[in-house]
């Protein structure tokens, strides 16, 4: 039975993360087990993590897909937005809720990661809708925040899209033998947070979407000063095709050359990333 508090909760970041918390903790043994056994991608995965009438009022606070920016290219095809305050006022809430203090600590105890920091500004954070035909090709990301002076660690998805079903398509997917093997899926299961880590080996994806209904997530990277593994490393975003994209591929691999090349020689890049969350900019969409 549904607790009337549930339905009724004025949900603000903070009654969000407690809760967050107190799921995690828990769990938190059989996390630390899931992480320690997935790798060379370390991940865990936890369902229910909200009360669900809370879950349902985050999707039913997500903007149509015109009201957000598509990203659309042989690598990607989805909706996100990162400016925040352009949208129902729950979303924010939402993504902060997983940059609480206590959310941050035992995320570290679980995973192990040193001086974990979550990202404020949503550099490459926030929400992403997918609709029908959306896709993320396999790929890793960008090893670092937009300054070069941390690393991004850790990638948090909170899935919020009620009903989803592996057959639906647009799950995630993790390839730990690299984009020429054999993914695992995980599948974008509503009231699911699937944390995982993000280096130069962590391959993953999200699969074709094969429904008309949308799937939704809230997003949060961490960063810290502390590289995976200790030793230095630096890469942009790097996609690559399917194993049955040998053309795509190669496209793919050309694409990653160029833009490592210029980021060699502008290492902030040639334009500034606009998927960020800027709190005094004016051109908010209606």
């Amino acid at each position: 039975m549904t607790s009337p508090n549930h339905v009724t909760a004025k949900l603000t970041r903070g009654l969000l993360a407690r809760e967050i918390a107190r799921r995690i903790q828990a769990e938190r043994s059989a996390l630390v087990q899931q992480w320690l056994r997935s790798a060379p991608i370390n991940h865990f995965v936890l369902d229910d993590l909200l009360p669900e009438p809370w879950t349902r009022r985050i999707r039913e606070a997500f903007p149509n897909g015109n009201r957000m920016l598509l990203k659309h290219s042989l690598r990607e095809l989805k909706f996100v937005a990162a400016q925040m305050d352009a949208y129902h006022p729950l979303l924010e809430e939402s993504i902060y809720a997983f940059q609480a203090p206590e959310v941050v600590e035992l995320i570290h105890h679980i995973t192990g990661l040193e001086a974990l920091e979550p990202d404020e500004q949503l550099y490459a954070g926030g929400i992403s809708t997918m609709a029908r035909g959306h896709f993320l090709n396999p790929h890793v990301d960008n090893s670092h925040d937009k300054f070069r002076r941390r690393y991004r660690v850790l990638n948090l998805l909170f899935y919020v899209s009620p009903d989803w079903s592996a057959a639906d398509g647009c799950n995630l997917e993790l390839w730990p033998e690299g984009p020429r093997g054999t993914p695992r899926t995980i599948v974008s299961r509503f009231n699911r947070l699937v944390v995982m880590v993000t280096h130069q080996d962590s391959w993953h994806s999200v699969s074709r979407s094969t429904t008309d209904k949308n799937r939704c997530c809230v997003s949060n990277y961490y960063f810290s000063c502390e590289p995976v593994g200790g030793a230095d490393y630096f890469h942009v975003t790097s996609f690559r095709g399917r194993p049955e994209q040998p053309l795509r591929d190669l496209l793919l691999r050309t694409d990653i050359w160029l833009r490592t090349a210029v980021r060699k020689v502008f290492p902030q890049g040639i334009r500034a990333n606009p998927h960020f969350y800027d709190r005094g900019r004016d051109d908010r969409p209606a």
